[in-house]
């Protein structure tokens, strides 16, 4: 059996791009989204997302529904934001930047996801980087209890 030269090419192509993709876009690097109806923070973080990488889809729901989803998927209370994304089985609750998703993905820990509580300002849709105040995003364990994922000084 012989090989074509454009067969062989081909095959090279292919080989040399699956080795030098990067390891996060190796898992589906789809995110869909929760969120109130016009928030212009939310639809700023999902510019972030897509600008990233990610096949970003959303929907609306009314602030009860984005709630009781909220509860659903595992978030505690004082760990909320304004909007609630999933990828994959976890969970990811307001202005987590897409390193950090990526991040989570990849690692694969036992967790319901990522949280970054309240709305920081300078989080991905909350304003410039270059003016952020500190802010940590914290990884929610499948009890509810957070501990440190990534820490964002003050710029």
């Amino acid at each position: 059996m012989q090989i074509s030269r454009r067969t062989m090419i081909g095959a090279m192509s292919w080989a040399i791009s699956l080795a030098t993709t990067p390891v996060w876009a190796k898992t589906d690097a789809s995110i869909h989204v929760v969120k109130d109806p016009g928030c212009p923070c939310c639809n700023a973080w999902i510019g972030h997302l897509r600008e990233s990488g990610f096949a970003v889809s959303f929907e609306e729901r009314s602030v009860e529904e984005l709630a009781a989803f909220k509860r659903e998927r595992g978030i505690p209370d004082d760990l909320v934001s304004c909007h609630t994304a999933t990828i994959g089985d976890y969970t990811i609750e307001g202005h987590v930047p897409a390193a950090d998703i990526r991040r989570l993905v990849a690692e694969r820990p036992a967790a319901t996801g990522l949280t970054v509580p309240g709305m920081p300002f300078g989080s991905p849709g909350m304003g410039p980087e270059a003016e952020r105040e500190a802010y940590d995003v914290l990884l929610v364990g499948l009890d509810g209890s957070s501990s440190m994922f990534t820490s964002y000084p003050a710029a």
